[in-house]
């Protein structure tokens, strides 16, 4: 996303502080957002700067502090599909392939939970 051109495609674009996303066009329904507090902020801003490097991001803190809700808000924001993996030992690199493929086809995010 250069800032500089005209944009001539039906492109939107997100900007958070000096990182730039496009929009999604995904329409995930019409549910509950997340209160913004000062915490949510900086990790949407920070986020948002991973990604617009082509980063990905990995919130971390004490259990029940909000960093799926936050990373799936985020997301929600950015009309992008989040999928909540929740990680086990009996998972096996097959079961990974196969998930990964559907995350890069899709196009979509993805937040590990309970990944020890």
């Amino acid at each position: 996303v250069d800032g500089d051109k005209n944009n001539e495609k039906m492109e939107c674009k997100v900007c958070i502080v000096n990182s730039t996303l496009l929009y999604g066009f995904e329409y995930l329904g019409n549910t509950a957002r997340l209160v913004i507090t000062p915490l949510t902020d900086k990790c949407y801003r920070t986020l948002m700067g991973a990604f617009a490097l082509y980063y990905g991001g990995a919130p971390e803190g004490p259990a029940g502090t909000g960093k799926t809700e936050s990373t799936k808000d985020l997301a929600k924001a950015l009309a992008i599909f989040c999928v909540v993996f929740n990680c086990s030992d009996s998972m096996d690199y097959l079961q990974l392939a196969k998930f990964f493929k559907g995350l890069a086809s899709s196009g979509s995010w993805c937040c590990f939970d309970e990944f020890n």
